[in-house]
């Protein structure tokens, strides 16, 4: 409907102001005082036809993002509903040893409304599966809801998680994956040395403080065979937009640069280190358009080159992760 409404408007624009040919120029002035009202009433019908298509589409545009919002919720109920069909009463909470894990008394919800869906979570993860797909068995630490477990299933990769949640154990199981519920850090310890080809923590590193998560790089090393691949993900403190995200959830213990992770996993036992930044922003600023000429020339070569220093600071992508290898 948005695309009819749009050729509708081009349309009566196009129409808005006529001007006569030259053949025309001669005919108008013997009949301007009958064709002048014409020319005037089409006008003011075109201002008005203009207006009615504008707000017209306005109102598409907004029901639009209701439908949208709706649909999204709707999912997000749904996960829930699906969460306390398969909580077990006697599983406690949460097992997670660090502070700050229980400051939020329903996470699986809190979860489910400020990221994002298990499918759209799912998506963003699938790039991973070309680091993974010849690393098994894999450790998912922290795995959440299971996305990036159910998309190794699906590519007959071998993977486990484990996961301090309750909640977030209840419903993966419910998938049918392999998901424990433990303590990240006392989990890894209980496993044999290079027993692991990859370990994965997507969005955790930023809820453990530094003691922790130096411990489980340290772990991560010791349980990954030679060649091995540690895969991080976590907030880019470095990009405005994607602190919202991290200050939003109250069991967040620090954000990380990337420099400080790398220097932290290096120090761990790691001896190669790679940072991919994820997920850019959709709206950035665009290059201005100049008029055509040599005089603008240096105009533009310096209008483009501000817009990607505000693009590499106020848009810059909103996560990064750290690929290691033992």
């Amino acid at each position: 409907m948005n695309d009819r409404l749009n050729q509708a408007r081009a349309e009566a624009e196009s129409a808005r102001n006529v001007s006569a040919t030259p053949d025309q120029r001669g005919l108008r002035s013997r009949l301007a005082r009958v064709a002048e009202p014409l020319a005037r009433a089409q006008r003011t019908f075109n201002d008005a036809a203009l207006k009615v298509l504008d707000a017209l589409s306005e109102r598409v545009d907004a029901a639009a993002g209701d439908a949208q919002a709706a649909e999204r919720r709707s999912r997000e109920l749904e996960e829930r509903l699906l969460r306390l069909e398969r909580r077990s009463g006697d599983v406690p909470r949460t097992v997670a040893s660090q502070p700050r894990q229980d400051a939020l008394p329903d996470y699986f919800a809190f979860e489910a409304r400020m990221r994002a869906p298990t499918e759209e979570v799912r998506e963003r993860q699938r790039p991973y599966l070309d680091l993974l797909r010849d690393a098994a068995p894999v450790l998912d630490v922290g795995c959440g809801r299971g996305e990036l477990l159910r998309l190794l299933r699906e590519h007959d990769v071998e993977g486990r998680g484990v996961d301090a949640d309750g909640d977030m154990v209840a419903y993966a199981t419910g998938e049918g994956l392999a998901v424990e519920q433990g303590d990240a850090l006392a989990y890894l310890g209980s496993l044999h040395d290079g027993s692991l080809g990859a370990v994965v923590a997507l969005q955790l590193v930023e809820h453990l403080p530094p003691g922790v998560l130096i411990a489980l790089l340290e772990q991560a090393v010791r349980v990954l065979r030679p060649g091995g691949v540690l895969l991080l993900e976590t907030i880019n403190p470095l990009a405005p937009v994607a602190l919202r995200h991290y200050f939003s959830d109250l069991t967040h213990s620090q954000p990380l640069v990337p420099e400080t992770l790398e220097v932290l996993v290096r120090g761990a036992g790691f001896t190669s280190t790679e940072v991919r930044y994820l997920n850019a922003p959709a709206e950035r600023l665009r290059d201005v358009e100049l008029p055509a000429g040599e005089e603008w020339d240096a105009a533009r070569v310096a209008l483009a080159a501000n817009a990607r220093l505000v693009n590499d600071i106020l848009f810059a992508p909103l996560d990064y992760a750290l690929v290691a290898r033992r």
